[in-house]
């Protein structure tokens, strides 16, 4: 897994620079697009909602893109954070792999 030591753009980094503000949309606006509440949108442009799977489709249906873009940011936000959380990096070292399957 190639992972670096500076962390990826958010989703909500992601979602603001490089779709919001190109195209001069608001929150409220893009919101209505989307067909869900403003705090629904508020919360993803300030990292306090995770893109889920019904996320991802809508935005991708908003944007045309892929629902696969949305959630691969979603994941390498989710593995970045995983792997630089000494908690987490604990319970991941304590793991031990399976001897060769039978």
């Amino acid at each position: 897994m190639l992972m670096t030591k500076r962390k990826p753009a958010t989703v909500g980094e992601i979602l603001t620079e490089e779709f919001m503000q190109p195209l001069g949309l608001t929150q409220r606006a893009l919101a209505e697009a989307m067909g869900v509440q403003r705090k629904h949108v508020n919360e993803l442009c300030n990292d306090r909602r995770n893109i889920t799977a019904a996320t991802a489709l809508i935005l991708a249906r908003v944007f045309g893109n892929s629902p696969d873009f949305w959630l691969n940011v979603q994941r390498r936000g989710d593995l970045w954070e995983a792997m630089h959380s000494p908690k987490e990096l604990a319970r991941i070292e304590r793991a031990r792999p399976l001897a060769t399957a039978a």
